[in-house]
């Protein structure tokens, strides 16, 4: 789909890399500028997944005829993407007013967890840091424990990577379309907030609380995960009184008065807790047979090793065993093919040559 594109992706942690993945998945032609050695960081090794589709080259961006080797590379770009505390590329000579005076159509792209100003601009944070300030990690667990996501997902990848690949998709349009170039200030902050619109419209409606437990998603026992009796997990979400009855008959519950006032708040810590005794009597597997085939919106909880062997997750073939590491295919899908297998990663500057050949034979893209 983006055949056409060359993004430059300085080579970073986390969220930044994320996006540059997602637009080589979707066939950006993405040229990482990775650092001529690696840096001692935790859980980031040589070979990495997050590189799988990309091109490498090394290049030391303190040194001036690797400067200019880069600013020769944008000449050809529509993109490029960074993900350093802001400051760090301008210190470089490498700012969004270098960089543009090169290519004056280039879309440059910007991941941090802060955002470009603001107090908190150049201090240091993670993804528990992000979502806590902007609301995003408040209703992430149940109440009266402490609030606990799944890691990176609803920040750095969901309100940060996910954010700069809109924004960047959005910004190369308008590029085509008019020639000018644009700066994308892509802040986890803000995307994650922004994903909690849909939670604020539900409490504008009067479905939601400020106090977690005790709202429509968050609290009632229909909207649970729930430990079988062999220790897997169930998850079970039928909002909907029509999905609900189908539940409820299942259970053999459907005469239950208690049970039968869906909506009752007051009655909800206590019928979670005759669920959770209920669920607990036998394996997941008798439940899932027991809801097979139904609406009563009940499934398992998956480590992402099981979701790979999963009869659905299989069929789509969502999670892939590919260069000896577990990985997820390409999303979203396109005229209802499957995606193409996933692309090896390099290693460190294993493009450098073919690169520096294209920049001076000149531009095939863009």
């Amino acid at each position: 789909m983006l055949s056409d594109i060359r993004i430059i992706e300085i080579e970073a942690l986390g969220p930044a890399p994320f996006a540059a993945m997602l637009l080589a998945d979707l066939g950006a032609d993405v040229i990482t500028v990775h650092r001529k050695i690696a840096a001692d960081v935790p859980g980031k090794g040589e070979n990495n997944l997050l590189d799988r589709g990309k091109r490498s080259i090394a290049l030391d961006l303190k040194a001036e005829e690797d400067v200019a080797v880069l600013k020769a590379l944008l000449r050809t770009a529509d993109g490029l993407i960074e993900g350093f505390r802001p400051g760090v590329m301008e210190r470089l000579g490498l700012g969004p007013d270098a960089c543009l005076s090169v290519q004056p159509r280039l879309v440059y792209g910007r991941m941090t967890g802060w955002g470009q100003d603001g107090p908190k601009a150049r201090e240091a944070g993670h993804d528990l840091n992000y979502i806590g300030l902007s609301g995003a990690l408040w209703y992430a667990s149940p109440a009266g424990t402490p609030p606990f996501p799944p890691p990176t997902l609803v920040g750095d990848i969901g309100g940060g990577a996910l954010y700069l690949v809109i924004g960047m998709l959005s910004a190369l349009l308008k590029a085509r379309r008019t020639g000018t170039g644009t700066v994308v200030d892509a802040a986890i902050v803000d995307g994650s907030a922004h994903m909690m619109n849909l939670l604020m419209a539900l409490r504008a409606a009067g479905s939601f609380s400020v106090e977690r437990g005790q709202s429509l998603l968050d609290g009632p026992h229909w909207s649970r995960t729930y430990r079988c009796g062999d220790g897997l997990f169930l998850s079970v979400q039928c909002l909907e009184p029509k999905f609900y009855c189908i539940f409820l008959e299942r259970l053999g519950l459907s005469g239950d008065p208690a049970f039968a006032r869906q909506f009752e708040e007051s009655l909800w810590p206590d019928l979670g807790l005759r669920l959770e005794t209920l669920f607990a009597g036998h394996p997941r597997a008798h439940w899932l047979a027991l809801f097979d085939g139904s609406d009563a919106c009940v499934g398992p909880v998956h480590s992402p090793e099981d979701a790979m062997t999963d009869p659905h997750m299989a069929a789509r073939g969502i999670w892939l065993d590919e260069h000896g590491r577990l990985q997820a295919a390409a999303a979203p899908r396109f005229d209802g093919k499957k995606p193409a297998p996933a692309a090896p990663s390099p290693f460190r500057g294993q493009h450098t040559a073919e690169i520096m050949d294209e920049i001076w034979k000149g531009p095939s893209v863009g």
